[in-house]
């Protein structure tokens, strides 16, 4: 029977041990000799704190502030239980843990947070191919290594003073057995270019235990071909005749080029001059960063210079460029220089701006989304006939909304004045008019009926109109066709 309370008891001490404490912070990075404070709570009032830093366990009491690790908290009455450690030592990195009993029973809970006291890093060390030198082109690996630190340090990659953010990769970092401290390393490759040339790539290292970075570096130099700073022919305006002139080109190579001068049938090598020195190539000048400037010296400009094409060739190991270069007396025009961007910008809103055109123009002509219904054909008046001999009745639409100043009334006398001109278009009946006219002789009867051949008369009679009562909101069309009948067809008929 004794084992059942010693289970209930080791269940309990479980239970309790196992009960959450607030502990701030979980994890902190220190520097010897910095101060850290480490609070411990718990949602009870607690009898004692106790605190174990680097494997040595303090009584922390709140009226005791002169030891090197004392208490700090609100009180042992509102749950807390709180270390001030004034000088960290190296030796106590590792686990501060708490231990706060209750008022009542001899079971504790602890907490536990993790310190690290910093250390600093070895130098670091920038690994790479041996070679001095590297092609437009190549593809440049290094790597960057830096030794035992605690925690491991921060590496950062940079060209020149810009950080370089593509091709770095995943850092690495490793210990060594029964070892806290840690060794990082991280690899950078990059596809070199022209511009990398004269440029230092920089592994810099940065962590808590150091009171500033440390770098590694190594100057990149990249060889190229001579390249052209602009497309094209060259044209050097402001000569003046009779004045010394001097043609400037730029270019960037690396190494440095040499220069050929093409005068009609003379070639100048710099330094050199032709024959009655009106001429002279000078020696490339080196602008940095692998820019230079060539020139050839007028010295006095004359009018078949003005006409001539001047030639220059630059060279060196990887590759040579070639320019041609014209005079002008005149100053050089000023004027708006647009980028290529620009000129593809301007050139899509031109077609834009004509098919619009084009679209209005085949709308408006075909009748088609806007201007649907806007030009359709009338048919032809009552009393016009058709080659057919056929005989169309005006179609009139009252439109079905009217404003507020139209009347009744007027609508009215619009569909009178309709009637009038339908009778007016369309003779009446020839009873009523061979009565009251004498009758016509033969011949003339039957020049009446040939020219009355195919024609049909129609009255449209719109009925009396209420004025009270506003007209229809439109009104219906008729259209009477009368086709000329084959001799065969009567025949049958008959």
């Amino acid at each position: 029977m004794a084992v059942l309370p010693a289970l209930f008891g080791l269940l309990l001490a479980t239970v309790v041990t196992g009960q959450n404490v607030d502990i701030s912070p979980k994890e902190a990075v220190r520097r010897a000799g910095d101060d850290l404070v480490v609070l411990c709570k718990v949602p009870y009032p607690i009898d004692s704190c106790r605190m174990t830093v680097g494997g040595k366990s303090y009584r922390l009491i709140p009226s005791n502030q002169d030891e090197e690790v004392v208490y700090s908290g609100q009180g042992l009455q509102y749950g807390e239980c709180g270390a001030h450690i004034k000088h960290i030592r190296e030796e106590w990195n590792g686990n501060i843990s708490c231990m706060l009993p209750p008022k009542s029973g001899s079971i504790e809970v602890t907490g536990a947070m993790r310190l690290l006291v910093a250390r600093a890093p070895g130098n670091p060390q920038l690994v790479s191919s041996p070679q001095s030198t590297f092609k437009e082109g190549d593809d440049f690996m290094a790597q960057c290594i830096v030794p035992d630190g605690r925690p491991a340090a921060k590496i950062t990659w940079y060209l020149d003073e810009v950080q370089l953010l593509a091709g770095v990769h995943q850092p690495i970092i490793t210990s060594e057995p029964g070892s806290d401290l840690q060794t990082i390393s991280q690899n950078v490759s990059r596809s070199l270019t022209a511009d990398d040339n004269g440029k230092k790539l920089v592994c810099r290292a940065e962590h808590e235990a150091l009171d500033g970075p440390k770098e590694a570096a190594r100057q990149l130099v990249v060889h190229y071909p001579p390249k052209r700073l602009e497309a094209g022919p060259i044209t050097i305006f402001g000569l003046k005749l009779g004045a010394e002139g001097r043609l400037n080109v730029s270019l960037r190579a690396n190494p440095p080029p040499a220069a050929e001068w093409t005068l009609g049938d003379v070639v100048l090598a710099p330094p050199a001059a032709d024959a009655s020195r009106s001429a002279v190539a000078l020696e490339p000048l080196h602008l940095g960063g692998g820019y230079y400037n060539i020139t050839l010296v007028l010295t006095r400009v004359a009018k078949e210079d003005v006409d001539r094409t001047y030639y220059l060739r630059v060279t060196n190991d990887l590759g040579q460029e070639e320019f041609a270069l014209r005079l002008s007396t005149m100053d050089e025009p000023a004027g708006v220089e647009l980028d290529t961007g620009a000129i593809v910008g301007i050139v899509i809103a031109v077609l834009l701006l004509l098919i619009a055109i084009f679209l209005v123009v085949f709308a408006k002509a075909t009748d088609r989304w806007c201007f649907a219904g806007r030009s359709r054909d009338h048919t032809k008046s009552s009393g016009e006939s058709t080659p057919a001999g056929d005989v169309l009745l005006e179609s009139v639409v009252l439109p079905s909304k009217t404003s507020d100043t139209e009347s009744a009334a007027g609508q009215k006398s619009r569909l009178s004045a309709l009637t009038a001109r339908v009778r007016a278009a369309l003779p009446r009946g020839r009873d009523r008019v061979q009565a009251a006219a004498p009758a016509p002789d033969v011949e003339d009867n039957k020049a009446l009926a040939d020219d009355k051949k195919g024609v049909i008369y129609a009255e449209l009679a719109l009925g009396e109109q209420n004025a009270e009562k506003p007209p229809p909101p439109s009104t219906e069309y008729a259209e009477i066709v009368c086709t000329e009948q084959s001799p065969q067809m009567k025949e049958n008929k008959e």
